[in-house]
């Protein structure tokens, strides 16, 4: 695993306070980031927008064999904030954070689940499977019919991946 450091960049855009990052913004953010990351052997883990105290983040973790340093955060923030501001137009004011995912990895693309068999992870789905929504065990990997297999104190559970809300890794050491 990598150093778990951040780079954090304003990104202010004239008009309106508030952050203005659509659905559509995100997707084409992705876009951008995923073939910047690649470009430079890095993967995009995870990209999410969080709000925190009335601001928008745009946050992305990225991760390579041996773990990313502080260098390559910079590096693709730097890149990306500058594809985003001549590719997108966003309205408002958003701050973009990079980082790698270290020991609480999200889990967000549907191989990883195969990927960290046998790993401690945390699973909050939208809605209730046998009347719960957040699972701590073992991931088993994936299961037929687009499910996730996870054992909870012995018990088997799957759940749809479309059910998932959120998936993390717990505790893992040397993942990448």
């Amino acid at each position: 695993m990598g150093t778990s450091s951040k780079k954090q960049k304003n990104r202010k855009k004239e008009g309106r306070s508030h952050s203005a990052i659509t659905g559509r913004h995100l997707a084409e953010a992705r876009r951008l980031a995923d073939d910047l990351c690649e470009g430079e052997g890095l993967e995009l883990v995870h990209m999410e927008t969080v709000t925190e105290f009335g601001q928008t983040i745009l946050r992305l973790y990225i991760d390579k064999e041996g773990g990313v340093s502080l260098g390559d955060c910079t590096n693709v923030s730097r890149q990306l904030g500058d594809l985003m501001d001549v590719s997108l137009d966003i309205r408002g004011e958003y701050r973009l954070e990079v980082s790698s995912p270290g020991l609480d990895r999200p889990i967000s693309k549907p191989a990883d689940f195969d990927r960290f068999k046998g790993s401690m992870a945390v699973i909050t789905t939208h809605s209730p499977v046998e009347g719960r929504s957040r699972f701590k065990g073992t991931l088993l990997g994936q299961a037929p019919g687009e499910m996730v297999c996870m054992d909870v104190d012995g018990t088997t559970h799957e759940i749809a991946l479309e059910n998932i809300k959120r998936a993390r890794l717990v505790g893992n050491i040397g993942e990448s």
